[in-house]
């Protein structure tokens, strides 16, 4: 699969010397959700807009749509949500989807008929032809990722998307992400929400002080803290629990913990349980959540860099 973006070299610095980024590489395959993450300050609004050009980096080499990172008629074939999006609050949401069209120079005809469809799309048929200032935080997002899409890009960049929208919302939004990806395009997400990102996203990287300290498919990221839980009905009994702990597992109560990426591990501990004639109430695989990896790594990284 080919890349949508390819970074050899990124770095910023800005004035005073302070470094954004510290020269960093990355590859995101076409048509895949990714996931831009890390703390406040890490880097990644810089990443993004270094990509869109609206802010000069200070190196810069690689490609974005098979074209040289900054090419300006390769950005017709991007849309962008910033952050905190703020659009003219005497306009209606149609005239902001419409208005993002004519900057984009989509034709006339078709800027008409795909802003009907995109307000239909994130939900705001109804609120179209009303003004952006009765809209609450939610709806002007939504209007937000309506104008990102207007001209159909192939690439999107969605800062917190989901900012301010309610579960419903959310719910709704991930969808339409989902969906873009089923129609072959790359979606950049950046979001404080982890849980959503990892419901979404198919690959992550994550930021820290201007440079990439994690990155990976969500999939084989989270599966480092594979494990086992088994639960059953009261606590294990002590001669079972010294047997279980004495073979590496973790028991507390009634669950017994045990670190293993293959299930046939499992097995031997259920024949214990029922030889005593007890009651298994669960068996589950647990993983690592991407907010558990993204807490572990950012902490990883802040005691190396105070160990420097």
């Amino acid at each position: 699969m080919s890349a949508a973006v390819s970074i050899e070299y990124l770095r910023k610095i800005y004035g005073g010397g302070f470094e954004a980024l510290t020269g960093i590489s990355l590859e995101v395959p076409q048509g895949c959700v990714f996931g831009l993450l890390g703390p406040n300050g890490a880097g990644k609004s810089t990443l993004i807009k270094s990509l869109l050009t609206i802010l000069r980096p200070t190196e810069c080499r690689g490609q974005m749509l098979g074209q040289p990172i900054g090419h300006r008629a390769t950005l017709s074939r991007v849309g962008y949500l910033p952050e905190h999006a703020k659009f003219p609050e005497y306009l209606t949401g149609a005239q902001v989807i419409e208005f993002t069209a004519g900057l984009s120079k989509v034709p006339v005809a078709k800027a008409k008929k795909r802003t009907s469809e995109l307000l239909e799309r994130v939900g705001m048929a109804a609120w179209a032809d009303k003004k952006i200032g009765t809209y609450s935080k939610g709806m002007k997002q939504r209007i937000g990722l309506a104008q990102a899409l207007v001209n159909d890009p192939d690439l999107v960049f969605l800062d917190e998307p989901t900012d301010g929208v309610d579960p419903e919302g959310r719910i709704e939004i991930r969808k339409l992400i989902e969906a873009m990806r089923d129609e072959g395009k790359t979606v950049f997400v950046n979001s404080h929400l982890l849980a959503e990102v990892e419901q979404v996203a198919d690959e992550v990287v994550i930021l820290a002080r201007g440079r990439i300290i994690e990155r990976g498919k969500v999939s084989d990221l989270t599966r480092r803290g594979l494990h086992y839980e088994v639960k059953i009905q009261g606590p294990v009994p002590p001669a079972l629990r010294d047997k279980f702990i004495a073979a590496g597992f973790k028991v507390a109560g009634d669950r017994i913990d045990i670190e293993a990426t293959d299930v046939s591990v499992v097995q031997p501990v259920l024949d214990a349980l029922r030889a005593e004639q007890l009651m298994i109430r669960e068996v589950k695989e647990a993983r690592l959540s991407l907010e558990d990896l993204f807490l572990s790594a950012v902490k990883l990284n802040e005691t190396k860099t105070a160990g420097v």
